[in-house]
């Protein structure tokens, strides 16, 4: 198993995963901001994905749908690294050659996902707030933030709330680690059905379609966690709220879903889910298409092209 984890085909399948997805991300970067408004700030209605941008622009300016991007970069850049890399070297470690079934790739997935929720939530907390400083909200309760930087961020969050609110948001993360997984058992299942036993590499836009299938399916079924995972990280809670600091992880959840739906109905616990649909579907796609590629090239230069495509 030491080999299979330290192995240069691992570490290539990371750097792919993380490369695609931080040029992704990029291009469809102001989706997520729109998404992110509509989580967080409850009295924003919503609307059309471009009606809340341009409402943003008018109101914050031109580069406002992509405040914190470097922040929100560097975290998918080291997330995506890890979990690429936890897939395949424990997927080759557990197959030894052996052709995947989904089952196995939920399982693999889960315990990637895992990993990786414990070692870069911190990102994610701190990219979260310098994504929504200087924001203008429709919630007045939200209190403002002065952060100069992640460091600084990093610095103000454990001095002010404690080391440990750099995990806010871990549980929710931790049950949403079932969005990648199911996101690649579909993604892994389509490659082996549209291959059907012949090792050959899919075409660009197959690639694309399944990629964005596979995502959608994932985000529609874990997006209400989606929606609490957000507001955790943001650490700012309503009066409705506050009780649930006292509580157990599990019943903050559970406080804040059924909150969410007394105020605004199930519907609320969806809210965004447009804008998350279009951005991660089509940042999923365009990631997995670039991760593809690039895993690609890079093997056939290191001349391991045919082992390459039968792994897959």
């Amino acid at each position: 198993m030491i080999s299979e984890v330290f192995a240069y085909e691992s570490l290539v399948h990371a750097v792919s995963g993380a490369v695609g997805s931080v040029t992704a991300m990029t291009v469809f970067f102001p989706l997520d901001t729109a998404r992110l408004r509509l989580q967080v700030d409850e009295n924003r209605k919503a609307r059309s994905t471009p009606a809340i941008l341009a409402e943003i622009v008018k109101e914050e300016g031109l580069l406002a749908p992509y405040r914190g991007w470097f922040p929100v970069i560097c975290s998918l850049c080291c997330s995506n690294f890890v979990y690429f890399y936890c897939f395949n070297s424990l997927k080759a470690s557990w197959l030894k050659g052996r052709q995947s079934v989904p089952s196995t790739d939920l399982i693999i997935g889960i315990a990637s996902g895992i990993v990786n929720v414990l070692v870069t939530t911190p990102l994610w907390v701190v990219n979260t707030r310098l994504k929504l400083q200087g924001s203008k909200f429709r919630n007045a309760d939200i209190r403002p933030t002065n952060y100069s930087g992640i460091l600084d961020a990093f610095a103000q969050i454990s001095h002010d709330e404690g080391l440990g609110a750099l995990w806010n948001g871990t549980l929710p993360s931790l049950l949403l680690v079932l969005n990648p997984a199911i996101q690649f058992m579909i993604y892994e299942g389509l490659k082996r059905q549209l291959r059907r036993g012949v090792p050959r590499e899919l075409s660009s836009v197959e690639v694309f379609i399944i990629g964005a299938v596979a995502k959608a399916v994932a985000t529609t079924v874990t997006y209400p966690l989606q929606t609490i995972q957000s507001i955790l990280r943001f650490g700012q809670f309503t009066e409705s709220t506050q009780e649930s600091k006292l509580m157990t992880s599990l019943r903050t959840i559970r406080c804040l879903l059924v909150n969410r739906m007394r105020k605004y109905g199930v519907l609320g616990l969806f809210k965004g889910l447009e804008a998350k649909l279009i951005q991660t579907v089509l940042t999923a796609a365009l990631m997995f298409l670039l991760y593809e590629k690039i895993a690609s090239c890079t093997f056939y230069v290191m001349g391991l092209k045919k082992s390459h495509n039968k792994k897959l």
